[in-house]
């Protein structure tokens, strides 16, 4: 995988095809769970997709799940969301940092273009939107409750990867509205283990 800023990344895929531009792919990751969102055609809205069960066995599932998906949703990059230490040199989310190092390890992946993008609390926010829902269970440990939960929780991970690529999207369209593309560094860095 090979790491490119935000805005490299954004007019990478917008510029692949102009006629039909490449999709991203929204990440939220977890401790236990990856959460995805797909963008629109004209990458201005983020959609929720699916989750991926994370575990340190499943990594070469994962990455064949991604190349997958890479291909037939004509993806033209990922948009991890992670947390920034307060320089905002360094990620903070180890969970960030193993998964990329893992992915990045993989042949499949080499090709694959991904960029960060801050996203401290989403997963938060979501849950305290939706959390009026959860007053709808029983307190009683039925197979039923607990499945819900699950669901709740897979679905706080999808919307967090929504927020997260929406806020990328919309972000890089203000950008490039008020910018000229000479006047934004374009960086692109080989990552081996990630940053």
């Amino acid at each position: 995988m090979k790491y490119v800023s935000p805005i490299h990344l954004f007019r990478t895929v917008m510029k692949a095809n102009e006629l039909k531009p490449g999709r991203l792919l929204g990440l939220d990751v977890g401790n236990k769970y990856v959460g995805l969102a797909i963008s629109d055609r004209e990458n201005r809205e983020a959609l929720p997709l699916s989750v991926l069960v994370r575990k340190q066995t499943n990594i070469d599932l994962m990455a064949k799940d991604f190349r997958t998906l890479i291909s037939e949703l004509s993806l033209g990059g990922l948009v991890i969301g992670c947390c920034y230490s307060r320089n905002v040199s360094q990620i903070d989310s180890f969970q960030v940092k193993d998964l990329v190092k893992d992915l990045c390890k993989r042949q499949e992946l080499e090709d694959v273009k991904f960029t960060y993008w801050e996203e401290r609390f989403t997963s938060k926010v979501v849950e305290n939107t939706i959390n009026p829902l959860k007053y709808l269970h029983n307190d009683d440990k039925s197979e039923a409750v607990v499945r819900h939960r699950y669901e709740d929780k897979t679905a706080v991970d999808k919307l967090a990867a929504v927020a997260i690529l929406q806020e990328y999207l919309d972000f890089m369209h203000r950008s490039s509205q008020l910018h000229t593309p000479s006047s934004i560094d374009d960086e692109e860095i080989s990552v081996s283990g990630g940053t």
